[in-house]
């Protein structure tokens, strides 16, 4: 088995950073296995879950509590298991907002605690919320407040909230900002070894049926670098899916607890990383970094063929334009080579060259 590991460069160490608040700061922490919201806390029901008596943290009414010139949608990135991840700029865009729409109320509370943040209200917004929140964030940009949104870790609106609350700012003219931050893609990608000039992001996968068969052929087609997250208790059955999709020698890259003390990227082929899977829990949140497609080489195309394809199309009296499009796409050549062969069946006194473009330029 080829693998290798690796541990975070300049992680806090355990007396920098509170392992209690680190414990707490877990990645994509939000919704649960079961796709249910967070619980809310203390028994105080959504859209009152701003202070829930901590002291500092004034819950949010439906009053503005500051009349800005200029009201914004501040999309903030927050720290992906690290604390000291957390920028300067995050922490002033944080303390200078109005109010603060989070996946968890009681996770992002810690993180204004560590970061001694307090004063702001906090409301939440997920996945089950977002779309009925829409309306009052708008409202309160139009009356110029900052509104700041943030995702348990990283990036709000990758794979988290906030993606329908820009769209809809966006749509109504409203400025939006952003605060940028740790992001796991970025951060498992550029540690995978594998390309990094050109990738996309898959997110989470669907968990079965139809849908998730489709994407998995996609993945295997694709011939950029995947990246892909994952549920620990769930990398085992993907990778081995990946591997039939993908075949067994594909590379790829599984990165766990990223930032954190016990940081650790395994690298090989899909045949082997559903084997080191297996033999062992995989805690903590993953990313997979799925090597592209290998590129493949058709067979040599020569000249005869196409200028075959170009006579017999260009003696039915079909314009030159179509016919050389058509046959370039078929036969997955230049245009130029294509055009360049019907200009000499023209000058051969071969068929009719009909809608030519005139002179020798190549469309």
């Amino acid at each position: 088995m080829s693998s290798s590991q690796t541990g975070p460069v300049g992680s806090a160490s355990e007396d920098e950073v509170d392992p209690d608040v680190l414990e707490e700061l877990e990645m994509w922490s939000g919704a649960d296995e079961s796709g249910e919201p967070p619980p809310e806390h203390d028994g105080i029901a959504d859209g009152d879950d701003a202070g829930n008596g901590v002291p500092g943290m004034e819950e949010a009414d439906d009053g503005p509590p500051v009349s800005r010139a200029g009201g914004a949608v501040v999309l903030v990135g927050t720290p992906i298991g690290n604390l000291g991840d957390l920028s300067p700029r995050a922490v002033e865009a944080l303390a200078d907002a109005d109010v603060i729409y989070c996946e968890d109320t009681r996770h992002s509370r810690k993180l204004l605690t560590h970061a001694g943040i307090t004063g702001v209200s906090l409301r939440s917004l997920h996945e089950h919320n977002e779309e009925d929140r829409i309306a009052g964030i708008l409202r309160s940009v139009e009356e110029g407040r900052m509104v700041a949104v943030v995702s348990d870790a990283g990036m709000p609106g990758v794979s988290d909230p906030g993606g329908r609350v820009v769209a809809a700012a966006a749509e109504a003219g409203l400025t939006v900002t952003v605060v940028p931050g740790p992001s796991a893609v970025l951060a498992a990608l550029v540690a995978s070894g594998l390309a990094t000039d050109r990738f996309c992001f898959e997110g989470f996968l669907p968990r079965s049926g139809r849908d998730r068969k489709v994407r998995m052929a996609s993945v295997a087609a694709e011939p950029r670098t995947t990246v892909l997250f994952e549920a620990p208790g769930r990398v085992a059955a993907t990778v081995r899916d990946l591997a039939d999709a993908c075949g067994a020698d594909r590379r790829v890259a599984v990165a766990r607890e990223l930032t954190k003390l016990h940081e650790e990227i395994w690298r090989g082929t899909l045949a082997d990383a559903a084997e080191w899977a297996d033999l062992r829990p995989v805690r903590g949140e993953v990313v997979l970094v799925v090597a592209g497609a290998p590129d493949v080489v058709g067979p040599e195309v020569d000249d005869d063929s196409l200028s075959a394809a170009l006579t017999e199309r260009l003696a039915a009296g079909e314009r030159t334009r179509r016919v050389v499009d058509d046959v370039a796409a078929a036969f997955g050549v230049p245009r130029r080579r294509v055009y360049e062969l019907a200009l000499a069946l023209r000058a051969a006194d071969g068929p009719p060259v009909n809608g030519g473009l005139g002179g020798n330029q190549a469309p």
